[in-house]
């Protein structure tokens, strides 16, 4: 994938991950470029996480550096120090304000980071900085992804491209999922705010793989004006058309993300119909996702529409159980809340599938919502029984 103009990347091995892999990554704009964030509501936040947040108020950036391997989360007053650390050593080889630099980390929870490693990464990502270093970054950001995620879109003469980390700890409201998204199309920050903020409750608030929200999600976004147009603001001609490329490069990642939850064989769409609004659709589609009962039985592909109902009367939202319709793989196996005449067997073939529906019907209104996940595996219990082992 190709970078915007005026945006260098790279990923480099700086020893953090003990596999060797590559494990720092950054990407600079060679412009001061409009910035603006969304940041887990996890009330244990991490300390990149809390200096991040703030220097994203001044509005404006000129690098994300990012490390996998180590959170540098619930490390004290040393692992804010380490943070400022980052940016601040970044921000030196960059020949920019520390304020303009945005530090993320991914990875074990509760060990400190080995700086003079970070030190070195810096450096050697610093000077291997290149237009063509997408690939590096997106690599370079993985902890237990079996695969880099990226996406891209165009708006007029601009272009958007995203990268993001991400396939456990993954839950509604920024759930340990990174996303940086970059564009060279100029923006005024009101609508990147507004736009980000809309995108995101759609796409990444609208994902569930364990239904685990981590102290370390961050999604930002970077617009540097390469592309020499005009400024999109709220009523520009192309501000619906910079809305639906950001959306769309968010849900394609947000998608990648499901795809490849942790032990992960099916993504599963949680489609409910007939709320009273569409806060409710996505409060009862969620808690649904995140029923562990259902996840298991669609992993062994059984079509137990229980689960589905049972997992909905714990949403907390008065609807009539009486009057709920459930769809599996395609089939009314719930009507009204009672057996329904969808045939079982087929229902069973269909949930063998990559992709699987549960639909969920509460005539209470005209709203809809769908919350991807996908089912839970044994391999999801190792991968996490074997983390910091």
């Amino acid at each position: 994938m190709k970078l915007p103009e005026g945006f260098r990347a790279s990923g480099v091995a700086c020893g953090l991950k003990p596999s060797g892999n590559p494990d720092l990554g950054m990407i600079v704009s060679d412009l001061p470029a409009t910035a603006a964030g969304v940041f887990t509501t996890n009330r244990v936040q991490a300390a990149p996480v809390q200096l991040t947040r703030r220097h994203i108020r001044r509005g404006s950036a000129r690098a994300i550096v990012a490390n996998a391997g180590n959170a540098n989360a619930c490390t004290g007053k040393e692992g804010y120090a380490d943070a400022r650390a980052m940016a601040e050593h970044a921000a030196r080889g960059l020949k920019t304000s520390k304020e303009r630099v945005l530090v993320n980390s991914t990875g074990i929870i509760g060990v400190p980071l080995d700086m003079a490693k970070v030190r070195q990464g810096i450096d050697e990502a610093t000077n291997a900085l290149s237009t063509e270093g997408a690939a590096d970054f997106a690599a370079a950001i993985m902890t237990t992804d079996t695969r880099p995620k990226t996406a891209d879109a165009t708006v007029g003469p601009a272009r958007i491209a995203g990268f993001a980390k991400g396939a456990g700890m993954i839950a509604p409201e920024m759930a340990t999922l990174l996303a940086f998204i970059v564009t060279d199309a100029a923006v005024e920050r009101g609508l990147l705010v507004e736009a980000l903020k809309e995108s995101s409750a759609g796409t990444f608030n609208a994902i569930s793989v364990d239904g685990c929200r981590s102290t370390n999600d961050t999604l930002l976004v970077l617009a540097n004006g390469a592309a020499e147009n005009e400024p999109i603001g709220a009523e520009h001609p192309l501000a619906g058309a910079f809305r639906d490329a950001l959306n769309e490069v968010c849900a394609s990642l947000a998608r990648q993300i499901v795809e490849d939850g942790e032990g992960a064989t099916k993504v599963v769409s949680i489609v409910v119909e007939g709320a009273t609004s569409p806060r409710e659709a996505r409060r009862a589609a969620g808690t649904v996702a995140d029923s562990v009962l259902l996840r298991c039985a669609l992993n062994g592909a059984d079509p137990n529409w229980g689960r589905v109902l049972a997992a909905l009367g714990t949403s907390g939202i008065p609807f009539d159980p009486n009057v709920v319709d459930v769809w599996l793989g395609g089939q009314l196996l719930c009507q009204n809340g009672a057996p329904g005449p969808g045939d079982a067997a087929k229902a069973r073939a269909a949930l063998l599938d990559r992709d699987v529906e549960v639909r969920i019907g509460m005539k209470r209104g005209d709203a809809t919502a769908t919350v991807l996940t996908n089912d839970l595996s044994a391999d999801y219990v190792r991968i996490n029984a074997e983390y910091t082992t």
